[in-house]
C-alpha cells in the first residue's frame, strides 16, 4: 500500500454513519493538487425540465458512499493504494442563473484539470456534463460513452431555449469538444416527441444503441463495440441514473421504464478497462424522489465502479513512465 495516498476511514473503526460526510469517507481537501483522481460534487439542477432535485444528488451520494469498502470484489482494484484520491468538495454553483452556473462549473472542473488530476464528478442534472466537457476537452475533442435512457442532442425547448438536460450533447458536438463519430449512446428508451428526433444525432455519427438493441445483444457484445468506437484516444464516460430501471433507481428526474438492471450497469463499467478515460460523471440522482436511498446508492456504487477503473489506468500509465525511464530499459535501447 502507498502510505502517502489518502486513505478512507475504516468502518471497523469508526462506523459508517459517524464523521463527517465525503465521497467514499476520504478526506477532505482544498483542491486537486497531488491528486490522480478528485471526487468532486456540482449540485446543480437548472437545466431540469420535468421533476428537480438532482441538486441534492451530490449530498446524498457522499452519505451512500460510505458502504463502498476498500477492494474491488470481482477485479481485486484496490482503488486507494493505487491511485491518490479525494474529495474536492463541490464545484462553485449558481442556482438563478444558468450561464452563469455552467461557467461556474467549468471554471471549477478547470482547476482540476489543471492539477492534473481526473475529475470524477456527481451531479446534478446532465446539463453539468457540457460545462464539464468545456473544461476536459480544452486541448481537443474527446470520444464518449454516455449510458442513458435518453440521447440529451436535442435542440431547444420552451422555443428557442438551448440549454437543457436534454441538449448538451448537441451543444457538446458543435461547440468542438465532442467528437460525434467517436461517441456512442447505450440504453435509450421511451417515447419521444417527434419521429426524427434523433436523426440529427445519427447524421453526425453518434452511434445510438436502444435498449431493445441491447437486451438482444447483452452486456458484453455492446461494450465490445462500444471500446471499438472510442478506441484508444481520450474518452468521457457519462453515466445517467435514469439509464438503470427506476425499479432499482426511481430517485431521478425523468424516468423511463425498461432499463438496464443495477448488475449490467456495473458489469458494463468494468468493461471500460484500459480505455482512456479523462474524466466521468453520475448525474440526475435526485434524492426527493428516492426510495430508502437505493438512487443514491446506485449511484455511489457506479462512481466506485468507475474509481477502480480509472485508478488501475493512473497505475498502468504511472508505471509505463517509470519503466520508460528505467536505466534498464535505456541501456537495451542503446543497444538495440
Amino acid at each position: 500500500m502507498q502510505n502517502d495516498y489518502f486513505q478512507p476511514l475504516d468502518a471497523t473503526v469508526i462506523p459508517r454513519f459517524a464523521g463527517h460526510s465525503t465521497f467514499m469517507r476520504l478526506p477532505a481537501v482544498p483542491s486537486a493538487e497531488g491528486l490522480d483522481i478528485a471526487l468532486v460534487g456540482i449540485p446543480w439542477d437548472g437545466g431540469t425540465t420535468n421533476r428537480p432535485g438532482a441538486r441534492h444528488g451530490p449530498r446524498e451520494i457522499r452519505n451512500q458512499s460510505s458502504l463502498m469498502r476498500r477492494v474491488h470484489h470481482v477485479s481485486g482494484i484496490e482503488p486507494f493504494s493505487i491511485a491518490n484520491v479525494a474529495d474536492v468538495g463541490d464545484v462553485s454553483v449558481n442556482p438563478i442563473d444558468l450561464p452563469d452556473a455552467l461557467r461556474r462549473i467549468e471554471t471549477g472542473i478547470a482547476g482540476i484539470v489543471s492539477h492534473g488530476a481526473l475529475p470524477l464528478a456527481a451531479g446534478g442534472d446532465h446539463l453539468t456534463t457540457l460545462a464539464v466537457l468545456r473544461a476536459v476537452a480544452r486541448e481537443g475533442r474527446v470520444g464518449m460513452i454516455h449510458f442513458d435512457a435518453h440521447s440529451d442532442t436535442n435542440d431547444t425547448y420552451f422555443g428557442d431555449n438551448p440549454y437543457t438536460h436534454g441538449t448538451p450533447f448537441r451543444r457538446a458536438v458543435e461547440e468542438g469538444l465532442l467528437d460525434p463519430r467517436r461517441t456512442v449512446q447505450i440504453g435509450i428508451r421511451g417515447s419521444i416527441y417527434d419521429p426524427a428526433e434523433h436523426d440529427w444525432a445519427r447524421e453526425q455519427g453518434i452511434r445510438i444503441i436502444y435498449m431493445e438493441e441491447f437486451v438482444g445483444r447483452g452486456p458484453a457484445d455492446v461494450m465490445q463495440e462500444a471500446r471499438a468506437i472510442v478506441g484508444d484516444e481520450p474518452t468521457y464516460v457519462t453515466f445517467d441514473i435514469d439509464s438503470i430501471d427506476p425499479s432499482m433507481a426511481p430517485g431521478t428526474g425523468t424516468p423511463e421504464l425498461g432499463g438496464f438492471t443495477t448488475r449490467e450497469a456495473q458489469q458494463m463499467i468494468r468493461l471500460l478497462d484500459g480505455l482512456y478515460i479523462v474524466g466521468a460523471d453520475v448525474v440526475e440522482v435526485s434524492p426527493p424522489f428516492d426510495v430508502a436511498n437505493m438512487t443514491a446508492l446506485a449511484g455511489a456504487t457506479m462512481m466506485f465502479e468507475l474509481l477502480c477503473v480509472m485508478a488501475r489506468q493512473v497505475n498502468a500509465r504511472r508505471s509505463a513512465v517509470a519503466n520508460s525511464r528505467s536505466p534498464g530499459r535505456s541501456m537495451a535501447r542503446s543497444s538495440s
